[in-house]
């Protein structure tokens, strides 16, 4: 995984871990969906992990805690997670869909390289405050926003001798 991920808090404790349980389920019923223990590994495996992740590489990683949960299971249940607000999708440029968990984090936006997909996080004040001067102009109630941006890579730039910006 290229992309590099900057996090107000390096780790995730069991208690966060719990609160974000406590979410999906009240979710679950909310939709007349059960509380599973596939579920559970499936919320633990996400937040433990801070990669953006496709659907492939969670499968992956919750395979080694559990081999029974299937590839379906994963997929319903990242569906399931940013539904509930506890993931959103990112869609970097290689097409592939990734989520990264949004439990309580601060927001966040993201630089992508378009010659080799590596990815930066990045937090600024000025964002959220256009989202929320534009929502004020066209009488929205912001809830949320995506921001990316795409260009070339120091490496990147480096390797094909692409003078840097000004």
């Amino acid at each position: 995984m290229l992309q590099k991920r900057i996090d107000d808090q390096p780790t995730i404790s069991r208690q966060m871990v719990r609160e974000a349980q406590d979410i999906l389920h009240r979710h679950l019923k909310g939709v007349g969906l059960k509380q599973t223990a596939q579920r559970d590994t499936i919320l633990r495996t996400f937040l433990e992990t801070r990669d953006h992740l496709s659907t492939d590489e969670l499968h992956r990683l919750v395979q080694k805690k559990d081999a029974r949960i299937g590839y379906t299971t994963v997929y319903r249940t990242l569906k399931l997670l940013a539904e509930c607000g506890l993931a959103s999708e990112v869609a970097f440029h290689d097409g592939i869909a990734r989520y990264e968990h949004q439990y309580n984090r601060r927001s966040h936006h993201h630089m992508v390289c378009t010659d080799c997909g590596s990815s930066v996080e990045f937090f600024s004040q000025e964002v959220g405050e256009l989202e929320q001067e534009i929502g004020r102009k066209y009488h929205y109630l912001t809830t949320r926003h995506t921001f990316q941006i795409y260009g070339v890579c120091e490496d990147c730039r480096k390797k094909n001798h692409t003078p840097r910006p000004l």
